[in-house]
């Protein structure tokens, strides 16, 4: 299939100097605004499209695939997650789908680090007093927060984002553990100084720290369900900077609300950006606009991806960076 004729649709808007370069590359159509299509619009593009290029806020189920007709060849997804895009029937429909994996493991190690210290040293509320104008100085006993150093910090899920916080949070002294669906090889368990947990429930109970960093499947749908909550430490805390879905807000919520937990930091949420109102009246919560990624070169980054893939798909050959049913 010749470049130069290949129809591309894009659902958002990106960087300028992505849509710069699809534009030279690629017969696009870009959006003027910034607005979520409809699933009328999404099926309408298509129908209209030989590759469309999503973003996780498009959700590409079944029916919209099904309703998709005969032109879409390759689903070019801009980001690594692509449990929005049911991929198996994209596959039965003779639909490739490629992703853009390990562009923001650095990025999103960071921002769990930012909310771990957040949550623990309760920046947000020192912030909120001094901008109010009501802080009168310091005080001995004025928001006392906790030392990192020396928590057990517990990941769930380690793989390159796990691992890049457990980098992170050696650097801080912290004491690394893990639970994760197959043990890392001896050497990684080693350069990483983590110790691995066959039993989840047995790690959350004993941690002081949960870090959140694996995908939404259905196996990880509410992992983090209100039994499991109720193992953590009273003084303990929660981040999440991988899927909402994987932690049962509502029981959170309560549990926070009767101190059950210490205080939560959280980037993405269950509902997407409906959150529980109850969930913003709490001190102890951070919350963030699902921002782990939002770095500039991360974005670019994902865009080189994403050309890649289209560009080789375009040229007959394999996208590099294919999903394929092993992954799923």
């Amino acid at each position: 299939m010749p470049s130069e004729r290949l129809k591309v649709v894009v659902t958002r808007r990106l960087p300028e100097a992505v849509e710069t370069r699809m534009k030279e590359l690629f017969n696009v159509t870009l959006r003027e605004d910034d607005h979520l299509m409809s699933r009328e619009e999404l099926i309408a593009a298509m129908k209209d499209a030989d590759v469309l290029v999503p973003t996780l806020t498009d959700t590409l189920d079944s029916a919209v695939i099904s309703a998709a007709g005969d032109r879409l060849k390759l689903i070019a997804n801009y980001g690594a997650g692509v449990d929005h895009i049911d991929v198996h029937t994209a596959r039965q429909r003779g639909i490739l789908v490629s992703n853009t994996p390990g562009v923001v493991t650095e990025d999103t190690a960071d921002m769990t680090m930012a909310l771990i210290l957040a949550v623990t040293r309760r920046i947000p509320e020192g912030l909120a007093l001094m901008q109010s104008g009501e802080w009168e100085g310091w005080a001995p006993t004025a928001l006392l927060g906790g030392r990192v150093g020396g928590r057990r910090l517990g990941i769930l899920g380690m793989g390159r984002i796990g691992q890049a916080v457990a980098r992170r949070a050696r650097a801080f002294g912290m004491q690394v553990h893990y639970h994760n669906r197959r043990r890392l090889r001896p050497e990684v368990e080693e350069s990483l100084e983590a110790s691995y947990w066959e039993s989840l429930d047995q790690m959350v109970a004993r941690m002081d720290i949960i870090s959140i960093n694996c995908p939404h499947t259905p196996a990880t749908f509410h992992l983090m369900n209100a039994r499991r909550l109720k193992l953590m430490k009273p003084n303990a805390v929660i981040v999440n900077t991988s899927r909402g879905e994987v932690i049962d807000e509502n029981a959170l919520t309560r549990m926070l609300r009767a101190g059950e937990i210490a205080g939560a930091g959280l980037d993405v949420f269950e509902h997407g950006h409906q959150i529980n109102p109850r969930l913003r009246q709490q001190n102890n919560v951070v919350l963030l606009p699902h921002m782990g990624s939002a770095t500039i070169e991360g974005r670019l980054e994902m865009g080189e991806k994403v050309l890649l893939n289209v560009k080789t798909f375009a040229d007959g050959h394999r996208p590099p960076d294919l999903v394929v049913p092993a992954m799923l």
